[in-house]
């Protein structure tokens, strides 16, 4: 959220074209359904004629006259939206356009298709009705064919109204309202007798497939139904009902499979299908169609009591993230299929195995896209706000069946997430709690009907798993996940694993409700981060030092099978993504820590923990153990492991050394967890912030793996160089200072601020001993950055706003929350800094940005364990102003000033020892003369 004005605009114009790169004329033009696609079919995205005026809608159902609407809506994107070119305006709309149905049609059956619309949506063709739907995820459909004229224009009129209500189903939509049609209306040709679905369930145990395919009617007397594989993987197979089959509108087959090549997460491959229909030996209906060969059940970590998630009978250590799935210009709609694919390919390249789709039913072409590349997918059934009334539990109910008979072929859901956190299933009981809020119970009748549910999820598709509640109050009922939430920060983290490792066994009660108590179900924890873990949520801050520390603590727990961050990216009240809201990337500052790091070597098969806190404080010329812990998620042998470790440091002026490096043999064992040995690392005798960098290779020096951890001296040695003499001063301690914005101090005066213009001046006195004839140079070395003014530190702002962006109220300022400061992402605050000594200028130094990032060691180090953060992360740059001898006068004062020049309005912050990334106050460095020179 950094930025000078002129970079804004340039910055926000890329973006714009970058989010919308591939709106078209007919946007998001492709087929919406890969996994069901017949090929006769017509896309109605794009401009529609578009009112919110009752009246004007009437009219155009009894004239057929549309050119009175006074809106033009680009469809699919929800009114309201960016995308749409339409603002909200209203609860109710209505769409029209004309569409002409092609001659080739005629005899066949022809259908409207509505991807989704929120909520209640009723159409009409040439004035007639056509028929209504309630529900605001899930595809619908109405038959126009009685009422069609082929080869010329009709009129299609469809209402939508969107007036809300605590008893439908609306997920997060305060992130943006998906009002309307929000996914892509098509029409289609069918035969009339034709397909309504095809499940493939597969069986890798028997090499084989089952398949159920469901029909609009009683199948004709020689019907037959042919699967031919696309790829030529099997011949055709062609199956006629029989018995009692012919009787029935499901048909239920097997094919064997020969050579079967399975769905994995490195070779997503896709048995691709034709499935036709066949009567009096003529087609009638045929789609295309694909499953992946895969299996979901639970297993054993081998060596161990803990049970996993298995992928084809193989336990799978999940590594997600909790995906919001939201656009800032389409809200629940993506601009294009590229944008859809970039999603999935993020989480890949994270070195992520799946997204949890959170409190949306996913667009069908994202879930292709993690089918084709190989994600994983948790897919939540959308939450109402309200109580568990009847017409909320009907509306729930109709979309968790409409949901999981669309998707079932999607190989990469692995599984249902029926509810979270009990949102929807509280029933006020009267009176209110100590916060004056009304009191609620998630009552015992409640209780059944979630574990009904859960039951009524796995009847439809026992393929899957099914988890009944997604839980922050310990209150699961039946599952096949025993998932938890935790939001915590850095130093909370190893507390919080221990203690589900210790409460979780067969017959264990906790995280459980009603008396209900655990089986053997995989722990897992479906939410984790920082972003509510800090009095008020952390706003906008660097995630990246708590995750490390966090996913250190992880991978020591075996007994936890799996985690699941908040979140892939983010959105108007969480910025605790992987990538901002508009997808452009953050910078975390891990490859200037370890060269080539990135945050997928957190995401490693083959991990090594450094098992001692990220950042300790050691004594000088200590020898610090390091006991490490490995933790190898795989069966995949990559031979020998070295681990090669490195100590770099920075001493009190900034400068960087090597200090000496190691090399550890590691025995790689299949899923070994635990304790592989220590490194014992000599400390430098000097003050200084030193860096102990690991690196995971296998024989051929493949870097599997990097991590490191982090030490400071504060009780060493001062500087040892004889030629020089350094005299520190603390940032806090200037004899002056102006600011034409706001000046303040953190924590002590570790860190100093000054927005705006202005300056800080410090009064040195000239250091005993010194001789200016022996003076060779004399220099200022400091740590400096620019200083944006956020909103928390802003004069009258409270910094505990309300960030609860779920239900549409709170801030959009990232920056508003105490806790907050910017991650460093490709937007800059840049400043200017000038140096000048007594008087005279030294020089002027350009302050790139006021970053926050992973390589803000110091400040995260300095950071009091009260559950706030002060300007965590932050840090600057090094300067190294070289200072005139010349203004110099031995035996005075010597006068610093450091100043943000009148017009450059970016502030500056200055770092001290113990806060940002160098371990140095502000130093008067003078160098004096050798012997020789001298004479």
């Amino acid at each position: 959220m950094k930025r000078n004005l002129f970079l804004c605009c340039l910055l926000a114009l890329a973006a714009m074209v970058s989010l919308g790169r591939t709106v078209a004329k007919i946007p998001l033009p492709e087929h919406p359904r890969p996994d069901f696609e017949r090929s006769e079919w017509i896309n109605l995205n794009g401009p529609w004629a578009f009112t919110f005026n009752e009246a004007l809608a009437q009219k155009a159902l009894q004239t057929g006259q549309t050119s009175t609407f006074d809106h033009t809506i680009n469809v699919p994107f929800p009114w309201g939206s960016p995308l749409s070119g339409v603002a909200n305006l209203g609860d109710s709309a209505w769409y029209a356009r004309q569409v002409s149905i092609p001659e080739s049609w005629r005899g066949k059956r022809v259908f409207l298709i509505i991807g989704a619309a929120d909520w209640g949506t009723k159409a009409w063709l040439n004035g007639r009705y056509l028929g209504a739907h309630e529900g605001g995820y899930t595809p619908f459909e109405f038959e126009l064919t009685p009422n069609l004229q082929f080869g010329m224009p009709q009129n299609l009129v469809i209402g939508v109204e969107d007036k809300g209500g605590n008893d439908r189903l609306a997920g997060k939509q305060g992130y943006g309202n998906a009002r309307g049609i929000w996914q892509t209306v098509y029409l289609e040709a069918r035969g009339n007798d034709y397909i309504d679905y095809v499940h493939f369930t597969p069986d890798i145990d028997r090499s084989a497939v089952k398949v159920q395919v469901g029909l609009n009617d009683v199948p004709a007397k020689d019907a037959t139904i042919r699967i031919k594989f696309k790829n030529g993987e099997q011949a055709d197979f062609i199956y006629q009902p029989k018995g009692k089959a012919k009787k029935s509108t499901v048909q239920e087959f097997e094919i064997p499979l020969s050579d079967q090549r399975l769905w994995e997460l490195d070779d997503p491959y896709l048995y691709e299908t034709t499935v036709s229909l066949y009567a009096n030996g003529q087609p009638q209906d045929q789609v295309d169609s694909y499953f992946g060969q895969r299996k979901i059940s639970t297993t054993m970590l081998p060596g161990s009591d803990y049970p996993y998630v298995a992928l084809n009978n193989k336990p799978v250590y999940l590594q997600l993230c909790l995906d919001q799935s939201y656009h800032p210009e389409g809200y629940y709609t993506f601009p294009s299929d590229e944008f859809m694919r970039d999603e999935i390919l993020l989480s890949k390249r994270l070195g992520l195995n799946g997204n949890r789709i959170h409190i949306k039913v996913e667009v069908p072409r994202k879930l292709y896209w993690a089918d084709k590349l190989g994600l994983l997918i948790m897919a939540d059934t959308p939450n109402f706000w309200g109580e568990p009334t009847d017409s909320a539990k009907k509306d729930w109910e109709h979309c968790m069946r409409a949901q999981v008979k669309r998707d079932y072929n999607h190989p990469s859901i692995f599984s249902w997430v029926n509810f979270n956190e009990t949102w929807g299933l509280f029933t006020n009981t009267g009176g209110t709690d100590e916060k004056g809020k009304p009191k609620r119970a998630f009552l015992p009748e409640t209780q059944e009907w979630v574990r009904n549910m859960y039951h009524e999820t796995k009847k439809l598709d026992p393929s899957r798993l099914v988890e009944d509640n997604s839980p922050c109050n310990e209150d699961h009922v039946q599952t096949d996940l025993n998932t938890w939430h935790g939001y915590h920060p850095g130093y909370q983290w190893e507390e919080t694993i221990a203690q589900f490792d210790d409460n979780t066994y067969p017959g264990s009660t906790h995280n459980y409700i009603g008396g209900n108590r655990q089986g053997g179900e995989p722990m897992f924890n479906s939410e984790c981060g920082n972003v509510w873990g800090y009095k008020g949520s952390t706003g906008d801050v660097d995630f990246t030092w708590d995750y490390h520390i966090m996913m250190n603590g992880f991978r020591s727990h075996p007994k936890v099978c799996g985690w699941l961050y908040t979140e892939h990216h983010d959105v108007i009240n969480e910025w605790n993504g992987y990538v901002k809201y508009d997808r452009s990337p953050k910078i975390d500052g891990l490859s200037d820590l370890v060269p080539g790091m990135t945050m997928a070597d957190f995401h490693s098969l083959y991990y090594i923990v450094p098992k001692i806190d990220l950042c300790s404080d050691v004594k000088g010329g200590s020898t610090v153990a390091v006991p490490l812990v490995a933790s190898f998620m795989t069966d995949k042998n990559p031979g020998a492991l070295i681990l090669h470790t490195k100590l770099v440091g920075w001493d009190q002026l900034g400068r960087k050394a090597e200090y000496g490096q190691q090399a550890l043999d590691i025995p790689f064992t299949p899923y070994l967890n635990g304790a592989v040995g220590e490194v014992s690392v000599d400390m430098p005798k000097g003050n200084g912030l030193y860096l102990l960098q690991m690196l995971l290779t296998d024989q051929a020096g493949k870097i599997l793996h990097r991590n490191f951890v982090t030490f400071v001296v504060k009780d060493g040695d001062p500087v040892q160089d004889t030629g020089l003499q350094c005299v520190s001063f603390a940032p806090a301690s200037f004899s002056a200072r102006d600011w034409s914005i706001k000046q303040w101090n953190v924590l002590d005066g570790l860190k100093v601020n000054g927005t705006g213009s202005g300056y800080f001046e410090y009064t040195i006195p000239w250091p005993a001993g010194l001789k200016k004839e022996d003076i060779a140079a004399a220099s200022l070395v400091f740590e400096a950055s620019a200083k944006q003014l956020f909103g928390k530190d802003m004069e009258g702002i409270d910094s505990l706003v309300d960030l609860d962006f779920m239900r549409g109220g709170g801030t959009h300022d990232p920056c508003k929350s105490t806790n907050s400061y910017a991650m460093t992402d490709q937007l800059r605050w840049e400043s200017w800094v000038t140096v000048s000594v007594n008087g005279q200028k030294a020089g002027s130094y350009w302050l790139e940005d006021d970053p926050a990032d992973h390589r803000g060691i110091l400040s995260w180090h300095a950071q009091p364990h009260d559950n706030y953060l002060r300007e965590a992360g932050s840090y600057g740059y090094l300067i190294e102003a070289t200072l005139p001898l010349d203004a110099l006068k031995e035996g005075e004062p010597i006068v610093l000033r450091l100043a943000v020049p009148d017009g450059i309005t970016g502030g500056m912050a200055l770092y001290g020892a113990d806060f940002g990334r160098y371990p140095l106050d502000p130093t008067l460095v003078f160098t004096k003369k050798t012997p020789l020179a001298a004479n």
